[in-house]
Order: C-alpha cells, then structure tokens, then sequence
C-alpha cells in the first residue's frame, strides 16, 4: 500500500464547495488503495485578514503572537476537510502541526525545521483514517507555536514526505504545473513538464509564487520526487526532480519576477576589513532576509555597498542600519522602494555562453534600465523598475524563444 503526501493550497480550499472537493478528490485517492496524508493552506483571503485584524489592535505585535494567530487559520482548514471526508463516510483526523511531529528553532515567522517524529501520523494511517495535517506550522521544544514563513505549507507537505518515506508527493494548487513565467503576466507561457531541483529553486527564490524556495530546498537534500499539479483537474503536472543529462539542452527554462522588493545602500562605508561583516551581522541580528548584493569600487577610501530585501523587511533593516552605519563612520542609510527583480534560470547555462549578452540586449532594447546585476551558475537576475517589470518580463520571455 502506497503512502501518498498531498497538499493543497488556499485557493483549493476557499469556500464549502471547494473543501467538499477536495474530500472527494482525497477520498478517490485512498480508495484507490492508498494511504493519505493531506496538508493544507488556509483558506485563501483568511491569512491576510488575521494580518489586518492584528493591526487593528496593536501597531507591531508580537511575532510569537502573530504566529499564534496564523496558525488558526490552517488549523480551521483541516478540521473543515476532515468534517467533509467523515460527512462522506471515510475515517478522517486533523491534527495542528505540533500534534504531527514538526518541531522547529524558535526564529518566530519565520521558523525551521530541526526534526520531524511523525509516530501519531503514523497511528493513524496504520488505522485506516485519512490524516489532514495543518500546514505553515509547528513547535519549538520548549511547546511554543511557530510558523514556517509564507508558502509554509509546501515544505510540511515535503517535509512530511521525507519524514514518512511516502511514494509521492503532489502539491496541489490552482495552476497545472510550473510555466516558462507567470501566465497572469506572460499569456503565452507554457507548462514545464521536468524540471530540475536546481531550476526549481532558482524560479521559486526568485519569485515564482508556485513553491517556497526552502520546501524545494529539502526536496532537494532529501531526495523528495514531487509533483506541481491543479486541484482542479487530473492533468498532467510538473515533475520536480533530481538533474539527469538531457536537462541541459534547454538553456533557458523559465522567467521569474518578484515585486515589492526595496534597494537599500549604505554610503560611503570606510574601505576596511570587517565593515560588511558588522553591515550584514546587523541584519542576520534583525532577521532580515537578503537577496543581491553589490559593492562599488572604492574611492578616497570609501565605497557604497547596496542590498535588496523585501519591502515588508524595512521596518526592520531600518534601525539596525543606522546604528551600525554610525558605529562603522559610513556617511548614511538611503532607501528605495519600487523596484523589483526579473531573473532568467536554466542548468543549460553550465554549458552554453552568450545567456547574459542576449539579456542584457532585449533589456537594451526595450530601454529597460538595469540597477543591479547578481548571478549564480545557473540564474542571472537583476533589478528593475517595478513599474517596468511586466513589460520587461514579455520581452525577456519572447527574446528566449519560452513562448508555448
């Protein structure tokens, strides 16, 4: 008997209706012979408006409150898909992360994982129910809730996965599979039928909305074989996998954009050793995530070192910036939002040369000013005007030749 991990996300289950069809869908999945572990999402809207209601009452809560607060909303989910599969006549139990096994660090929004026991899922799946586990959570050792950041529920889907060595993984959502780019911007782009742990991960930490790139992280490192698919329908999805040769005939896989992100620069930083380690110690303190960096040549001693973070991480860098700025004699803290980050990915970059001229051609070409440039073996990626970045987007995606 088959174990299978299946995982749907806030859209899957938004109203009544959809939670019933998911019960069916996952009802069909267990009749076929199977053992069931369901993750899910809260439902869509519901995350958002726990968040407003939170500023209704409190200019900065708590992050160990707020993640008692957002862990109800998938914890409402499961108790609903678990009322609809009963309602159906199947043997169904929710549990809340914790009561699953997830035990996490204590970093409050944004936790990790440290280890699953998954020994209850386990029980219940040996006596014939379907297990629905709320996703996005979990607990520290001392009992603390936590939560696992946005998207957190892909990686307790494969997180459970690994844990329970099941024999598939489907993460269910409200698109067939991962495309060349968002369709919403790009009409045209077309499903990916294989792509790689790398590539996933490359378009996922670079704004592709499909998975959270630390779930595609610990597919990777776990050797966790998944599958992008619609809720739905029963079309075909995206396999993610290990990499195998033939991969790296296509150059270019995809195009990914991410918006709301902010360019912070702390000017005139004194050229010494160890002035970027207090810099970047000072936002590792904060818990603030970055992404590209860039340092400018160094001039009468000086030099301007630049980062991009998310534009929700300013409230947070903010601070930490000027205190350090001031204890290392830079000159000051300027912040600019509206800017985001188109990014090109493909493991045929290995082996093919010419990626970043053609780039930086069709963004010439269609006047698209570039203000940072950062690359990895397999991604460039740079930073753009957000108002531009849809345009840019169709550009990159037709100069590659990605149309379906």
């Amino acid at each position: 008997m088959a174990t299978i991990v299946q995982k749907y996300g806030g859209t899957s289950v938004g109203s009544p209706e959809r939670i019933k069809s998911v019960a069916r869908r996952v009802l069909e999945t267990q009749q076929a012979g199977n053992k069931v572990v369901v993750v899910v999402s809260a439902m869509s809207g519901v995350t958002d408006s726990l968040i407003k209601l939170s500023r209704e009452v409190s200019d900065q809560p708590s992050e160990r409150e707020m993640d008692v607060l957002l862990s109800t909303g998938e914890q409402t989910s499961t108790a609903l898909l678990a009322m609809a599969l009963q309602g159906m006549g199947a043997k169904a139990v929710s549990l809340t992360g914790a009561q699953a096994g997830i035990v996490t660090d204590g970093a409050h929004t944004k936790a990790k994982i440290f280890n699953i026991t998954p020994g209850q899922i386990q029980d219940h799946l040996d006596g014939g129910a379907v297990v629905i586990v709320a996703g996005f959570q979990g607990q520290t050792a001392q009992g603390a809730i936590t939560t696992l950041g946005r998207g957190g529920s892909d990686l307790t889907a494969i997180a459970l996965a690994g844990a329970l060595k099941a024999d598939k993984c489907e993460i269910c959502t409200d698109v067939d599979g991962v495309y060349t780019c968002d369709p919403r911007i790009v009409p045209d782009a077309r499903k990916i039928d294989t792509i790689s742990y790398e590539e996933m991960l490359e378009m996922a930490s670079s704004g592709s909305k499909i998975m959270q790139s630390r779930s595609v992280e610990f597919a990777s490192k776990f050797d966790v074989l998944f599958e992008v698919r619609s809720s739905f329908n029963q079309n075909p999805g995206t396999i993610v996998k290990e990499e195998t040769p033939g991969m790296e005939d296509v150059v270019i896989r995809g195009v990914s954009i991410e918006r709301n992100q902010a360019k912070i620069t702390i000017e005139g930083v004194p050229d010494k050793t160890g002035t970027a380690a207090k810099i970047f110690n000072a936002l590792a303190a904060a818990h603030v995530v970055v992404d590209v960096i860039v340092q400018t040549a160094p001039h009468e001693g000086k030099t301007d070192i630049s980062f991009t973070t998310n534009k929700d991480e300013l409230e947070k860098a903010g601070p930490a910036l000027e205190a350090v700025a001031a204890g290392i004699g830079a000159r000051g803290v300027t912040q600019t939002a509206g800017v985001a980050k188109l990014s090109v990915v493909g493991i045929g970059m290995r082996t093919h040369s010419g990626v970043a001229a053609k780039l930086f051609d069709l963004l010439a070409t269609g006047g698209f000013n570039i203000q940072m440039i950062s690359t990895s073996e397999i991604k460039i990626a740079v930073i753009l005007d957000e108002d531009s970045i849809a345009e840019a987007a169709k550009a990159v995606h037709a100069g590659f030749g990605l149309a379906g």
